[in-house]
């Protein structure tokens, strides 16, 4: 399916946070099928200067820049902002795969590429983060009365880890991770509820849905993904970018990883007393308890 048309159906945002149909809907026919192919393969368009770009839709430079403008951008240095953000939303495993490929014969190189992509987005993550932010997210996981945590796929291993240990420190979050399971929970939500929603690239419809009907329904949704045009980043009240890139077919889940881990030290270091009594309870079971191997136990 070509991204135009999935946009459609989602709203998905640009950078000047226009639904892709509202870039759209300035343009004449002709125009919008000179530009058609360039939303639908991003990956191909994203470094091309104006000239180059206009020379491989076989129009002209002075064409495009009046296209890119009535779109809503005011340079073509954002447009192209715009598709470096669609490429990574609709990218596809085959391609992501294909293109750390090229050159990377060896596995040795593709295996430290990959930790180099790894790093890269830490320090992005580091450099971005506000921790203000998350002291005020921290104070609204308190107040609120539930807990929602939605996810699906492999952002399934990020929601049990937040439900994990947001459970150690004293919180009953509630995990939707299937669309029957999302549709159920969130028909529950509302006001004073929290509603964490996981979802990276285009973003996966159950949790798109949960996150869009638990809005409507007066729950403050935060949001977690890797770009800005994602729905999770529409949707949310707010949301928090975390890069996935990686040249596995599978994204790195490296930052979102330490993007949790932030906000759970946020939430245990609030109520420091509360957080002490918890863990001294737990602490009884983690030396002594059955769970836990011992040496001269038979």
């Amino acid at each position: 399916m070509s991204a135009i048309r999935v946009a459609h159906q989602s709203g998905t945002t640009s950078l000047p946070a226009k639904r892709m149909i509202d870039l759209l809907k300035n343009l004449s026919p002709k125009r919008h099928e000179i530009i058609r192919p360039v939303l639908e393969h991003p990956r191909e368009y994203v470094l091309l200067t104006v000239r180059e770009l206009a020379a491989k839709v076989h129009s002209d430079a002075a064409t495009v820049l009046r296209i890119v403008r009535n779109m809503g951008f005011s340079t073509h240095r954002e447009f192209q902002k715009y598709l470096h953000e669609l490429s990574i939303a609709y990218a596809t495993p085959l391609e992501i795969m294909q293109a750390s490929l090229v050159g990377k014969a060896d596995a040795s190189a593709l295996i430290r590429d990959s930790l180099a992509h790894d790093l890269k987005n830490l320090k992005g993550l580091s450099s971005t983060l506000d921790v203000n932010r998350v002291r005020h997210l921290v104070k609204r996981l308190y107040a609120a009365r539930k807990i929602v945590l939605l996810g699906g796929d492999m952002a399934i291993t990020l929601v049990t880890f937040l439900e994990y240990k947001l459970t150690i420190l004293g919180f009953p979050p509630l995990v939707a991770v299937t669309p029957g399971r999302v549709a159920h929970v969130v028909r529950c939500v509302g006001r004073g509820d929290v509603v964490i929603a996981i979802s990276f690239r285009r973003g996966l419809r159950q949790t798109i849905d949960g996150l869009e009907r638990a809005k409507a329904q007066g729950a403050y949704c935060v949001g977690i993904t890797d770009n800005y045009i994602s729905p999770i980043a529409r949707l949310a009240h707010e949301s928090w970018l975390a890069s996935i890139e990686s040249p596995s077919f599978g994204g790195s889940y490296v930052a979102p990883m330490a993007l949790l881990n932030a906000l759970l030290v946020g939430c245990a270091i609030y109520r420091q007393s509360r957080t002490l009594a918890l863990l001294k309870k737990a602490e009884v079971e983690q030396r002594t308890g059955y769970r836990w191997y011992s040496a001269g136990r038979d």
